[in-house]
């Protein structure tokens, strides 16, 4: 009997791998099935979000993270690792450089680390959606630690990185980032912060005022949990250099360390992570049926309407969100 391509993809045929990413970050009706057949076999795999601002060496981090695990002597022996390297776009043409395969060739002939280029596309919330669709796809068809590296800049960002099991942030020092990270909110989601290129000077300077700043926050922290308002993170500062390779094995058995405590928590139902992932897959999808219903054949003449009426300024967007709601929800529509 013929295989199915989720079914090849499980088995390890790399190329049915790729194949069923395409279809799953195009939204086709093949992809959806694929993922429906797959989703049950996922949840296994450590996802790890990599972000920081442009330059601070995420990518050859990642490239020196992949190294690490696929070592025989690493702890537990070579592991299988996935990339997801999340691009940016061009607003004009779509396109992207799709740069971080350049960057990972050294992995290329290694059948058991896989990397996939995502370029955003523009999509903002969308993305952090077929981002963890990705990411399940790849979880299911065996790949234990999963790395996601985002563009580095926006909101969208933070946000695929805030759905990781543990995120990264990576500064540079002598680029002022430990300010630059504060004002970006990056360290609000980070689990770890990484002072990378740290054989260059003003590193251990950079972590020490990460550090400092994290302490200052700490007493900050007793305030408010004696108030009974959330406690924001507070990461770990770590020194790597993804040059030499300092503080990478180090970085790795973090990394090792935080997955064993999130699976304990897991085993007692309290995965806030997964949680995180789940809203972002259902927001993306209800999101992107909904549009596809406003335009569709029964709405999309009330739905240009209430459009140029919201553009001439006849009618405000909250008023036109909620008609064509109730639109969608009206029994005459239900019976159709």
């Amino acid at each position: 009997m013929t295989q199915t391509l989720s079914e090849r993809a499980r088995s390890g045929d790399r190329r049915a791998l790729a194949r069923l990413l395409t279809q799953v970050e195009n939204r086709t009706a093949k992809g959806e099935e694929a993922l429906r057949a797959l989703y049950p076999h996922a949840g296994r795999a450590h996802i790890v979000g990599i972000t920081g601002a442009p330059g601070s060496g995420k990518s050859t981090l990642v490239a020196a993270l992949v190294s690490e695990a696929r070592k025989p002597d690493a702890p537990g022996g070579p592991r299988p690792v996935a990339v997801i390297a999340v691009d940016p776009s061009s607003p004009i043409t779509g396109g992207a450089i799709l740069g971080d395969r350049v960057r990972m060739q050294i992995h290329a002939s290694d059948r058991d680390v896989f990397i996939r280029s995502m370029a955003s596309r523009g999509h903002g919330g969308g993305l952090a959606a077929a981002t963890v669709a990705a990411a399940a796809v790849m979880d299911a068809s065996g790949f234990p630690l999963i790395l996601i590296e985002t563009v580095g800049t926006g909101q969208s960002e933070v946000e695929v990185a805030a759905i990781a099991d543990t995120t990264l942030v990576v500064q540079a020092p002598e680029m002022g980032d430990e300010v630059q990270a504060i004002k970006a909110g990056l360290l609000e989601v980070a689990d770890i912060v990484v002072v990378n290129k740290s054989d260059r000077p003003g590193a251990d300077r950079a972590a020490a005022q990460l550090r400092a700043m994290l302490t200052v926050g700490a007493q900050h922290d007793r305030a408010a949990a004696a108030a009974g308002r959330p406690l924001p993170k507070r990461p770990d500062v770590m020194l790597a250099s993804a040059m030499t390779g300092a503080g990478v094995p180090g970085l790795l058995k973090a990394l090792d360390t935080r997955n064993e405590a999130r699976l304990a928590a897991a085993a007692h139902g309290s995965d806030a992570a997964a949680l995180k992932r789940a809203e972002a897959q259902l927001s993306g999808i209800l999101a992107e049926r909904l549009r596809a219903r406003l335009n569709d054949d029964t709405h999309r003449a009330a739905t240009q309407q209430t459009l140029r009426r919201i553009a001439t300024h006849e009618l405000d967007p909250y008023t036109g969100a909620d008609d064509l709601l109730s639109a969608l929800s009206s029994p005459e529509q239900r019976k159709s």
